[in-house]
């Protein structure tokens, strides 16, 4: 059974930062390339950020390019979101994903539960 677990999320001043992480098991996870998303309250779920299976290869949605970085410890089944200066209009609750083949933004094949992050003003 494949569980995708994040942690990390909370309330943060606007400007701050925050890491996210995705805990892995269930699958063969270097075979399967990850991915960030977030849903805002209101909002449809949108891509926030992917990487390769072996990692060489990063992709980020223009809203958070230059802010965030993904990450991935494929000794340790692990997905990281490291999230800098931090606005308001990050808050959302955000999923971790895998899906086999190239990193993309879409066409995922299992999900986290998702990690709820607040920004205050």
């Amino acid at each position: 059974q494949v569980q995708l677990v994040e942690s990390g999320g909370g309330l943060v001043q606007a400007g701050g930062s925050l890491r996210l992480s995705c805990a892995a098991s269930g699958l063969t996870f270097i075979r399967y390339a990850m991915g960030w998303f977030r849903q805002a309250p209101g909002k449809e779920r949108e891509f926030g950020a992917g990487i390769s299976r072996g990692g060489g290869t990063t992709d980020y949605a223009d809203s958070v390019k230059g802010r965030f970085t993904i990450a991935r410890d494929n000794a340790e089944n692990r997905v990281y979101l490291l999230m800098n200066c931090l606005k308001h209009e990050d808050t959302a609750v955000y999923y971790c994903a895998a899906k086999t083949g190239v990193v993309a933004r879409r066409l995922y094949d299992y999900w986290g539960q998702g990690t709820q992050v607040t920004v205050s003003t």
